[in-house]
């Protein structure tokens, strides 16, 4: 099985939907997943989500089923600078969490655990759980059994942080490793696959990470939003 996850375009976060930045990013997008030969599609029922996804389902001819656990992991954590989304951390206090980088305990932080972040996790944890195994994948441990294998191709539209946590669940990975030390930038595309070396025993392998050939072949520069300043000088890049 091969699970793509599309990032939305550009967003109006206050407006929770695209700038016209955005739209040309799902403009292109959809000129590329035209040609994407998915099963299935599942998409956020966040505005900026589902105006990506229209166009792009419009061109494959298909529909997607709107589920709400797919909506952007944004529990409000209270950071030692300001209260922010769970993932909005200066590298300085992230990297002194000692389980940041762990896949079990990573969300035992203090402040993690005022915010019920763990609860929200275990959410999405079980829907996608619910997810694969609809699709033929239960997961047994850190590996996942292959009940009904198969070639399917699934097409996830969503958001950057949410993405992080869906791919911790799959690779077995603290969200915290992609949330900072990698980039998924607007309409980007992700992909993992199944690999079943032994049968009936499978793991997911990530082919790519943040993909935005569509944009960079048509000469576009993937816009900034989810990063930040590339140096502290750079005044018209965001600090927070």
């Amino acid at each position: 099985m091969k699970i793509l996850i599309v990032r939305h375009g550009d967003p109006d976060y206050q407006g929770d939907c695209l700038t016209e930045t955005g739209k040309r990013e799902v403009e292109l997008l959809s000129e590329r997943m035209k040609d994407i030969k998915a099963d299935y599609c599942y998409c956020s029922p966040l505005g900026r989500a589902k105006q990506t996804a229209a166009p792009c389902l419009k061109k494959m001819g298909m529909e997607a089923e709107e589920l709400l656990w797919l909506r952007e992991f944004a529990p409000k954590v209270k950071r030692p600078e300001k209260l922010g989304v769970a993932w909005d951390w200066v590298p300085s206090d992230w990297m002194q969490m000692p389980d940041a980088f762990d896949f079990d305990r990573w969300t035992e932080y203090p402040a993690l655990r005022e915010a019920h972040v763990r609860e929200e996790r275990d959410w999405v944890y079980e829907e996608f759980d619910k997810l694969l195994r609809k699709h033929g994948y239960r997961k047994e441990g850190k590996w996942f059994r292959a009940e009904k294998p198969n070639n399917d191709t699934i097409v996830l539209f969503c958001h950057f942080g949410l993405e992080a946590v869906l791919l911790s669940y799959l690779l077995n990975l603290s969200p915290f490793i992609m949330w900072h030390a990698m980039m998924a930038a607007p309409t980007s595309i992700t992909t993992v696959v199944t690999e079943e070396r032994r049968e009936g025993i499978a793991q997911f392998r990530m082919l790519s990470f943040g993909d935005c050939a569509h944009l960079l072949n048509a000469g576009v520069e993937p816009s900034f939003s989810g990063r930040f300043r590339e140096c502290y000088m750079n005044d018209y890049e965001r600090k927070d």
